[in-house]
Order: structure tokens, then sequence, then C-alpha cells
């Protein structure tokens, strides 16, 4: 007997995934570029506190169904804690939009890992999406560029473990509700952040700097976090529950984009002729991942 496939709702996945991507790309400029003198570790703890009431809150209002499988949930949230501290840590190390494009590696990851759940290929269109959108991504990054092959590491391992909390998500956790995963989420974000401040007190440490005392300005600055967190984790969720895993991958390109404009309008950094070339090719991908008929 052929196994059922799927029913999608693509359009709103790729609408959910645009905004997420935005929303996240945003938060790391932030991060990278806005004097924020937090180190990472307590950044994790008070932005996530400030959105697990919010959280429990839209869950109750909502009556947001119990989660299906707690270990396949908790895999996934820590994939993603993972995935995040690998991004994080190499931001002061890089331009954001070289940080960005090696993390873009990522599509391709989930394109083997969606094959090998899936135990079938995507159609042939969507795997030359994933394939010139890579292409793209190398036009910018420049892979000859010193320093290249050391400093795209820590992104390119975060772009692994990215791809495999997404399609965990579209394996396992489709079921689950949006809010309930991004609760996790965030919980697992303040246990990390805890679990690191017992090793943090580093003067000088971007990830374990010691305590800082708070001010007006770093609690505004740390609740807009809070806000784009909770939008690119929710939308993120909902993209890979209701579309194609190689789909959606393929207009998760989209955050190279933002974190491009963001470099702009945050740093001056104006992307090369090959950069303008290379968001060419990545836009060209994403309208060729458009499915023809919509689910």
């Amino acid at each position: 007997m052929a196994p059922i496939q799927p029913s999608y709702q693509t359009r709103r996945a790729v609408l959910a995934i645009i905004l997420s991507v935005a929303a996240l790309s945003l938060g790391d400029a932030l991060i990278k570029g806005s004097g924020l003198t937090l180190p990472l570790w307590q950044t994790l703890i008070l932005r996530s506190a400030l959105v697990v009431p919010l959280l429990l809150f839209l869950a109750l209002r909502r009556r947001a169904r119990p989660l299906s499988n707690l270990c396949w949930v908790a895999l996934r949230s820590l994939l993603l804690v993972l995935m995040w501290l690998s991004y994080y840590a190499a931001l002061p190390l890089m331009p954001l939009s070289l940080a960005a494009a090696a993390i873009y590696t990522g599509p391709l990851f989930i394109v083997a890992l969606s094959m090998l759940v899936a135990r079938r290929w995507p159609p042939g269109r969507v795997i030359l999406a994933i394939v010139a959108g890579f292409a793209g991504v190398l036009l910018i990054i420049r892979p000859d560029a010193s320093g290249f092959a050391l400093g795209t590491l820590l992104p390119v391992l975060a772009a692994a473990l990215y791809a495999c909390a997404m399609v965990l998500t579209a394996a396992k956790c489709r079921e689950d509700d949006p809010i309930a995963l991004v609760l996790s989420l965030n919980v697992s974000f303040i246990l990390c952040g805890l679990a690191l401040g017992l090793f943090a007190g580093r003067d000088g440490s971007f990830l374990l700097g010691p305590w800082q005392a708070l001010t007006p300005q770093l609690l505004g600055t740390v609740a807009v976090l809070s806000v784009l967190i909770l939008i690119g984790s929710l939308g993120a969720a909902i993209a890979y529950q209701n579309g194609p895993p190689a789909t959606v991958a393929a207009f998760d390109y989209s955050y190279l984009i933002f974190s491009l404009a963001w470099g702009v309008v945050f740093f001056a950094e104006w992307p090369s002729p090959l950069g303008l070339i290379g968001i060419g090719i990545i836009l060209g991908a994403g309208l060729l991942a458009l499915p023809r008929r919509q689910s």
C-alpha cells in the first residue's frame, strides 16, 4: 500500500517563513551591532524570560493541545538552542552577511535529510532551486576570501543543526501546537543560559562575560529581541508544519537577503557586484521552487 502523502498549505508556509527570517535576521543584526553589552548567556535568559509569560497566556487562551511526544519536542528544542549558540558565537568573528551566507548551506542539509526521511526525491525543479540558491550563496561569500574556511565553521555547524531541527519538525512535530513548540524552545533557552552562567565571569567574553547591570536602554533592546525571537520561532514552526520542507527551505534563503539589507542599514556593508548577482540567483531560486499547483 502506497504511503498517504501529507496535505500542505504551501502559500501559508511560504509567508510564515519569510516573516520568520525577516524577524530573526533583524534580531541577529541588533545583537551584533546595537552596542548591547550583555553577555550572550544573560541575553538568552532575559530575552526568553520576557517571552515565556506571553506564550503561556497565548497557550491558555487558545487552549493549546498538549505536546504529542515530549522526547521529540525536547530534541527539537535542543538542536535549535545549539544552532543559535553556534551562530551567535560566530557573529563577533565575521561580517553579518558572511555569517548569514555560511549558515544558508542549511537548505542543502534539509533537502538531503528530507530525502532520507521520506525515502523519495523532491521535484526536480525544487532540487534545482536549492542548488541554484547555494550557487548564489557561493557568489556572495566568495570561498577564496581570506579566512573563509575557518570563519565559516560555526555557521555551517549551525546550518546542519537547523536542518535537523526543521526536518524533525516536519516528520515528528507536525501535529503539535506551534505555540507549545515555541514555549518549549524558550524554556530551553533559559535553561541553557543558566547552565552557561555557571561558567560565566570572564571579562571581555561575548559568550561567558560577567552579569551586567540592567539599564532602561538595555531592557528596551532585550524586549525588542524578545518580540523578534517570538515572531521568528513561531513563524518557522508554522512554516515547516504546513509546507513541504524542501520548498520552505528554498524560501528560507530570503534570510540572506534580509541580512544583507540589515548590513547596509546598520553597518554600511554594501554587497559587491558578485553579491548582487548572488541575490538575484537566490530570488530566482525561490520563484522556481513555487509549486505549480497550490496545496
